[in-house]
């Protein structure tokens, strides 16, 4: 940050120099330094629409969503005409739930470029999202006949036509589709790379929880956080994507003393990015975290609470539990255990073939985790891996821990979230029974953030049912799984 003052100083009208500053204040929590910067680069590039569409993305990331929306509307306003500008606004709409917002706003765009195949991609999905699957279909199976040179364009019209097939009742061609998306996707990364990386990984975390002992996870409780933070109450959700945490994490969130945050990257930032390199994989055995020093253990609280505040009015909890939900950081409880030694720890459930199948339809960025995804195979071998973890950790035990069933959810929302709620030390307030209210209200993160909107609903129970013969070949794989968390 002192490198690009200085160089400011020399070129202080460096649109460039402006933005790479917001970015290094981001990384270095200076989240107020990053947005007088980030407005400084918009002022110095009045009609430059990429810049402001990635100004936007990165207020985005800054979890500061008004100036988000604002860059996006204001992209449009340069140049009404520009495809990018536009389908950046339609999708922050979409996100938002402003579905006429996002309808209207696409509309403008198709009128001037009705052939335009990302235009026609999100028309379609703003069609599925208002239930009007005859029309989204038929959109989608010109954009694939008519045939595209932009892979995403090819990618995306597959995956949304497999989504519009399922919700249909379509099951058998869903998957034809999903497949053959899934196929084009592997085109555009080294897959086997990331499930190398992957497999690497998961061997090293293995390792480390064969090693670990249940006198060491007692021993980490004694040299609980003595620091400034010691007061902070937390608690962390996890659970495999897809098991309804999402879900879990709205009904808690709603209540007044429980302040949730939806898959924030506050741990992964400041404590698995520090812990992971490769130079310092000593850190990552079960010794490594014995020895692991009570100031380091310190700093990382405290860069994990600031990179939390970004959220919070002020920075400030004021007395609130503090909730973080992230079901890929079930993979990293071990860490949570040995550096927050008193959090809680929430585990959402939910028929491991159901979660299978939810996985799969999931259109995600590919990274060395979501490539699991690309195969039935690999989406099971996900799902054993990370519960693998949570079973080592409930076998060793001594911390609080608490299971809930998505299904005891879905058939009964007030016992079991009473019941959850408890275990976080509040009664349950009246307003959490109407979570979805709330969550219209705010931009959700996660990947399911048009269903969190609706009130409980059951049909997604027993999913994995209407695809059973593609699950057959995994069904011996999954059954110690659906034993050990109850399923038949």
């Amino acid at each position: 940050m002192a490198t690009y003052r200085g160089l400011l100083k020399r070129f202080p009208n460096s649109d460039k120099l402006w933005f790479e500053l917001g970015l290094a204040a981001a990384k270095e929590l200076e989240f107020d330094q990053a947005d007088q910067a980030f407005q400084r680069t918009a002022e110095l590039s009045p009609t430059d629409i990429s810049l402001r569409v990635l100004l936007g993305q990165q207020y985005h990331l800054l979890r500061r969503m008004d100036r988000a929306r604002a860059c996006f509307e204001q992209a449009v306003l340069i140049d009404p005409a520009s495809v990018h500008a536009r389908l950046s606004l339609a999708d922050w709409y979409e996100r938002e739930h402003r579905l006429d917002d996002a309808w209207t706003c696409l509309e403008a765009c198709g009128a001037r470029h009705p052939d335009d195949a990302q235009v026609r991609c999100s028309m379609a999905l703003l069609r599925q999202r208002r239930q009007q699957l005859p029309e989204a279909e038929r959109i989608l199976r010109e954009l694939i006949t008519k045939g595209s040179g932009d892979i995403n364009v090819k990618y995306s019209s597959r995956h949304q036509l497999a989504v519009v097939l399922d919700e249909s009742g379509q099951h058998a061609e869903a998957l034809q589709w999903l497949a053959e998306a899934k196929s084009i996707l592997r085109q555009s990364a080294n897959v086997g790379k990331l499930e190398q990386s992957y497999d690497q990984a998961d061997r090293r975390r293995r390792q480390l929880l064969a090693d670990l002992t249940p006198d060491m996870i007692r021993r980490w409780q004694t040299e609980a956080d003595k620091g400034p933070y010691s007061n902070v109450r937390r608690a962390f959700l996890g659970g495999h994507p897809r098991s309804g945490t999402t879900l879990l994490e709205q009904i808690l969130g709603t209540h007044p003393e429980v302040a949730a945050f939806d898959e924030p990257v506050a741990f992964s930032q400041e404590i698995l990015e520090q812990l992971a390199p490769l130079e310092n994989a000593q850190t990552l055995t079960a010794n490594g975290l014995n020895l692991l020093a009570e100031s380091r253990r310190n700093n990382f609280r405290q860069r994990y609470l600031k990179n939390l505040g970004r959220e919070l009015p002020g920075g400030n909890a004021d007395g609130r539990i503090l909730l973080d939900k992230n079901p890929s950081l079930t993979a990293a409880i071990h860490l949570w255990l040995r550096i927050f030694p008193k959090v809680r720890i929430l585990i959402a459930l939910r028929d491991p073939r159901d979660v299978v199948i939810s996985c799969y339809f999931q259109n995600l960025k590919l990274n060395a985790a979501n490539a699991n995804f690309l195969t039935l195979d690999r989406t099971v071998k996900h799902y054993a891996d990370l519960m693998d973890v949570w079973l080592r950790l409930r076998e060793l035990g001594g911390f609080e821990w608490i299971e809930t069933r998505y299904e005891d959810i879905v058939n009964g929302l007030e016992t079991e979230g009473r019941r959850v709620t408890e275990f976080l030390g509040l009664s349950w307030s009246p307003p959490q029974a109407d979570f979805h209210e709330s969550a219209r209200k705010k931009l959700v993160f996660a990947p399911n953030y048009n269903e969190v909107v609706q009130p409980v609903y059951r049909s997604a129970m027993g999913r994995w049912r209407k695809y059973e013969a593609a699950l057959a070949p995994f069904q011996q794989r999954l059954a110690p799984y659906c034993r050990a968390f109850g399923y038949e």
